[in-house]
């Protein structure tokens, strides 16, 4: 495939500005157009993204995740998907999603179009930007549709590398109204080696976006994370992470496992 010049791909970013800005506008309007009852529930399977696209890069990727507590049913949750890089600065990725709670038997929870959008090139400024929108089709009906969308953030200092994410959720058309929840996400890494890098990352949900929740219901979890990449030979490669998250919030489980396996071609 053509390889575009940074400058050509920095033009291309810079040319989507207006028309991506108004459907930032009208996403965000949507998203905090009302608020409600209840609180967001957190994916075990979650990853931290981070804003960088790679064109033309396509990518089969595996996620698994298994909550439990406090005083609930273990939750396990796990996805396959497939994605591509369709511009320099729009990358788009379709789900299909699993679950199982307690002892029961898995099954069919979702189908989830993520899209990440590019917004600066990689040190043009002194933070990273970008931008991600995700569209969640429940296999319940009566849960609605979830949309989800928010900042990506990056900053590298020498081997070290710092996300962190803020997104606004909410379901639509569901059966019970739910809150515009605030979430957010953040990692950092050091980058010791390619095939093998260690760091730590949290996730958490402070409730209703624009009133949060008293600080013994918000969810808050965090703990050791290793990365790696392994290079199979021209675009082909292997990348991997993997965490174990404790509760430190009174309302989170006590303990979350998580990992993700990509395979880049």
């Amino acid at each position: 495939m053509t390889a575009i010049a940074p400058a050509s791909a920095a033009r291309t970013r810079r040319s989507m500005g207006p028309a991506l800005a108004q459907a930032i506008a009208v996403a965000v309007a949507l998203a905090g157009s009302a608020g409600f009852a209840s609180t967001a529930t957190a994916d075990p399977a979650d990853y931290v993204s981070t804003p960088a696209v790679e064109y033309g890069e396509r990518e089969l990727e595996f996620r698994y995740g298994s909550a439990s507590g406090p005083g609930a049913a273990r939750t396990d949750a796990g996805s396959i998907a497939l994605g591509y890089g369709a511009t320099p600065w729009w990358f788009t990725e379709v789900y299909a999603k699993l679950e199982r709670d307690g002892g029961g038997s898995a099954h069919f929870d979702a189908v989830e179009w993520e899209n990440k959008f590019q917004l600066t090139d990689p040190g043009e400024y002194p933070v990273d930007l970008g931008l991600l929108v995700e569209l969640e089709v429940p296999h319940d009906r009566d849960e609605g549709y979830e949309l989800k969308l928010g900042p990506l953030l990056q900053k590298d200092f020498g081997l070290v590398q710092v996300n962190a994410n803020a997104f606004l959720k909410r379901h639509y058309r569901a059966s019970e109204p739910e809150v515009t929840a605030l979430l957010y996400q953040w990692q950092v890494k050091y980058r010791w080696r390619e095939v093998f890098e260690f760091g730590a990352q949290g996730f958490g949900d402070v409730g209703k976006w624009d009133d949060w929740d008293a600080a013994r219901e918000q969810s808050h979890i965090a703990g050791p994370a290793v990365f790696g990449k392994l290079r199979l030979g021209g675009r082909q490669a292997l990348v991997w992470n993997a965490g174990y998250l404790f509760k430190v919030s009174h309302a989170a489980p006590d303990h979350t496992v998580r990992a993700q396996v990509e395979y880049e071609f």
